[in-house]
């Protein structure tokens, strides 16, 4: 056998690495290809400065199908907690109340390799219930009696490497190390408690990656013994190209489909990127003035809603990602106010539920929910026939409300330095000015930066953004956080500043660590 690795022998046993070297070695050149696909598109889209609906997929999207109903543990989302597998915020989030922990070893985890290993670890005893942790100053933290949050596990993205797995003298690809680690340990013990296998899949661009993970699905429950369809998935809409495929990527893991899901960071990046030469017109606002009301995010949130409920999907909300203050009631009123707001939107549109990062917003966003749905489970009874969105919508970046500032150029610079530390650190999950902030809002604030530079944008002082400036500022930040950022700033000036574009911070930060 040609696998090398290093690790705990808890987690990775022989019969755990022959699973996932097979896993490798079945999937890892259809990865590869999709890689390079994706790359095909992205040099299309710049040269054309278009994207629209496939038309060799029309058939899927005006026939009428559906997919499987809600699996046991997935009929009622109304409230998802966010967060890392770290053992601590584990527990916290089993306990919070919510209906769903979304266990993330994606945006929130720094992969580590401690990292990665330890997270399949908790969520081994996490399934088990035995899951407990002694804090150094003291304090015990164990499960609550009576009912948990169904578990939702997010594997990496499939552009991802894991460096630590080494199979056929190339890295792993990290999304099948995730996935097939936590089902291997897991999913028979998953359905004799009484829910099962479920996942969310992250960074999906086209309809041919989800189809990709329904034979990864298949052939685990070939492997594992398992009924057809029992693995559940639901897909983070969270590329501009994907919103262009809601209905496909259904139809693709259609035994396996759970859901979609709506975010923002990630989406709004993922617009950046892609649109990087196409000017001005794809150009935008401070990133805190683009809500989820702008023209172009209302047509994705919209259309997200009504093909979900055509294919009796949940259709998921985005994140509330504020941190409430023990020591400032006026910020917890302030924020608290704006998070209800969102919610009570996200509700009346149809959703079935929505994400929170911090337990204390748990009943506000309970609340809300309990409210709209007046009993019932979810919303899946409520067809949105009313929405028509047009490629043209979704791509009316120029009619967002809002401008540059230089106090929203200074907080990207701010926020992203502060988070590329935390990270490099080991904390994927970083509390900033308030906000549970993970690797999305890095990937927004450097790209924007990125954006603003090439097309020379004007700030509301009436400079113009320039590299110069950029770094200006970014000597004016590092004076007040101190030597000890030096390696995110590099890191920072890497991804903002260069004339390349890189696909994802993540891949060169990955070079920085272990």
């Amino acid at each position: 056998m040609s696998l090398r690795i290093i690790g705990p022998e808890f987690i990775l046993t022989p019969d755990a690495l022959d699973f996932m070297e097979d896993l490798q070695r079945r999937f890892r050149p259809r990865r590869d290809e999709l890689l390079a696909r994706r790359a095909a598109r992205r040099e299309e889209i710049a040269r054309t400065g278009r994207l629209d609906f496939l038309p060799e997929t029309r058939e899927i999207r005006e026939s009428d199908w559906q997919v499987p109903p809600p699996a046991r543990g997935l009929v009622d989302r109304r409230v998802e907690i966010t967060g890392p597998t770290e053992r601590k915020m584990a527990i916290n989030a089993l306990n919070s109340g919510a209906k769903v922990w979304l266990a993330d070893l994606e945006d929130a985890n720094t992969p580590h390799w401690k990292n990665v290993v330890e997270g399949q670890v908790n969520l081994y005893e996490a399934v088990r219930r035995i899951i407990s942790f002694d804090s150094p100053d003291g304090r015990h933290y164990a499960l609550n009696d009576g009912p948990l949050p169904t578990i939702v596990m997010r594997p990496r993205g499939w552009h991802l490497p894991e460096r630590h797995v080494i199979v056929d003298g190339q890295p792993a690809v990290a999304a099948l190390v995730d996935a097939g680690l936590y089902l291997f340990h897991n999913a028979s013990e998953l359905l004799r408690r009484g829910t099962g296998p479920y996942l969310y899949l992250p960074k999906m661009e086209s309809h041919l990656e989800a189809r990709l993970w329904n034979d990864v699905f298949d052939h685990i429950e070939d492997a594992l013994d398992l009924v057809s369809g029992t693995i559940r998935a639901t897909v983070l809409i969270e590329t501009i190209r994907a919103a262009f495929e809601m209905d496909e990527i259904l139809w693709e893991l259609r035994p396996h489909a759970a859901g979609l899901n709506a975010g923002r960071w990630d989406y709004l990046f993922s617009i950046i990127k892609n649109f990087r030469d196409a000017g001005p017109r794809f150009v935008l606002p401070d990133r805190g003035a683009v809500t989820m009301t702008a023209p172009f995010m209302r047509a994705y949130t919209e259309l997200l809603v009504a093909t979900c409920h055509r294919r009796g999907a949940m259709a998921m909300g985005g994140m509330a990602a504020f941190i409430p203050s023990r020591r400032d009631p006026e910020v917890n009123a302030l924020a608290l106010a704006k998070v209800r707001d969102d919610k009570e939107r996200e509700a009346r549109d149809g959703f079935d539920g929505s994400w929170v990062a911090h337990p204390d917003l748990v009943p506000v966003c309970a609340e809300v929910f309990d409210r709209v749905l007046e009993g019932r489970p979810n919303q899946l009874d409520r067809r949105r026939d009313d929405v028509t969105v047009t490629a043209e919508r979704l791509l009316d970046v120029a009619a967002t409300p809002g401008v540059v500032t230089e106090a929203g150029l200074r907080g990207n610079v701010s926020v992203a330095v502060r988070y590329l530390a935390a990270w490099l650190g080991g904390n994927g999950a970083a509390a900033i000015d308030n906000l549970m902030e993970d690797a999305a809002t890095a990937e927004i604030s450097r790209s924007q930066i990125w954006q603003w530079i090439r097309n020379a944008t004007t700030l509301d002082s009436g400079e113009t953004v320039t590299a110069d400036l950029v770094r200006r500022i970014l000597d004016e930040e590092m004076a007040k956080l101190g030597p000890e950022y030096g390696q995110a700033r590099d890191l920072f000036e890497r991804v903002a500043l260069a004339d390349h574009f890189e696909e994802f911070l993540t891949l060169p930060a990955y070079e920085l660590i272990d």
